[in-house]
C-alpha cells in the first residue's frame, strides 16, 4: 500500500540563485553565500526560535521544488561521475528521488526580528534556489552529527576541481562589493556539469539579479559579461 502523508511548508529561503544552474553541489562549500529564511505566517512566532542562537549550524529539510516528478528511477547518473555512470538513487543526493526532499547544513549567522516578516534567520553556505520551500529546521549537534570516520563512497575518488577565475575589471565593477567574494567562489568551484568541457561554449546563470556569462578553457574560467536581469529584454 502506498501511504500518503502531508508535510507543511514552514518557511521559504531567499538566496541569490534564481535558477538551479550555478548553485553549489553541496551545502557549506561556499561559506560566503548569504541567504535569508522567512517563515510562513502561521510559524512567525519568536518562541519557536527560542535558544536557537546557542547553535551555530542548522539542518534544513526542504523540497526540490523544481524536480517534482510522478515517477522515479532506482538509478541516477551523478554529474560528479561524468553523467554516464549509473548508481543507486539512495547512494546519491540527486534531486530526482521518490520524495524530492533535500537536506542541507548551513551556518546560522543571526536571528532578526523583522517588522513585517517576524523572526527571520540569516544563514551562510546554503545550496538552495531562491524561493525553495522548507519543511523543517533542526540544530546541528556536533557529538551526534559529526563522524570523523565517515566514508565518502564514490565522491572520495572524484575530488573537487577548482578553477582559476579571470574577472575583468569592466565586469567586476558591475557586481556589488558585498557579493563579489561569493560570486568568485561560485565560479571557482566550476558550476558546469562535469561532463561539459567545450572551450567555445558560453555558460550563464543568474546571481543576485545579474546574468553572469563565462567560458572555461582548461583550468581557467573567464567572465565574458555581467548584465542586470532587469535590463534584459
Amino acid at each position: 500500500m502506498n501511504e500518503l502523508h502531508t508535510m507543511k511548508v514552514i518557511a521559504h529561503i531567499h538566496s541569490d540563485f534564481a535558477t538551479k544552474f550555478g548553485i553549489p553541489r553541496q551545502s557549506g562549500l561556499i561559506p560566503e553565500l548569504r541567504a535569508t529564511i522567512v517563515f510562513e505566517p502561521e510559524y512567525r512566532n519568536a518562541d519557536a526560535l527560542r535558544d536557537i542562537e546557542g547553535f551555530n549550524y542548522l539542518w534544513l529539510i526542504w523540497q526540490f521544488s523544481k524536480a517534482v516528478r510522478q515517477e522515479w528511477s532506482p538509478t541516477v547518473r551523478p554529474p560528479r561521475l561524468g553523467g554516464n555512470t549509473r548508481v543507486g538513487v539512495f547512494a546519491t543526493r540527486s534531486p530526482f528521488r521518490p520524495n524530492p526532499i533535500g537536506l542541507s547544513s548551513v551556518r546560522l549567522e543571526g536571528v532578526e526580528l523583522h517588522s513585517e516578516w517576524g523572526p527571520i534567520l540569516h544563514v551562510l553556505g546554503a545550496d538552495l534556489m531562491d524561493g525553495t520551500p522548507i519543511y523543517d529546521i533542526k540544530p546541528y549537534i556536533p557529538y551526534a552529527d559529526c563522524h570523523a570516520d565517515a566514508l565518502g563512497g564514490f565522491t572520495a575518488d572524484t575530488p573537487r576541481r577548482m578553477l582559476e577565475v579571470v574577472f575583468p575589471e569592466e565586469w567586476l565593477c558591475k557586481v556589488s562589493e558585498e557579493k563579489r567574494a561569493a560570486l568568485q567562489a561560485v565560479l571557482a568551484n566550476d558550476p558546469r556539469p562535469s561532463y561539459q568541457s567545450d572551450p567555445a561554449r558560453v555558460y550563464g546563470f543568474t546571481f543576485a539579479q545579474q546574468e553572469i556569462r563565462f567560458t572555461v578553457e582548461g583550468n581557467i574560467l573567464t567572465v565574458c559579461t555581467v548584465a542586470d536581469v532587469s535590463q534584459q529584454v
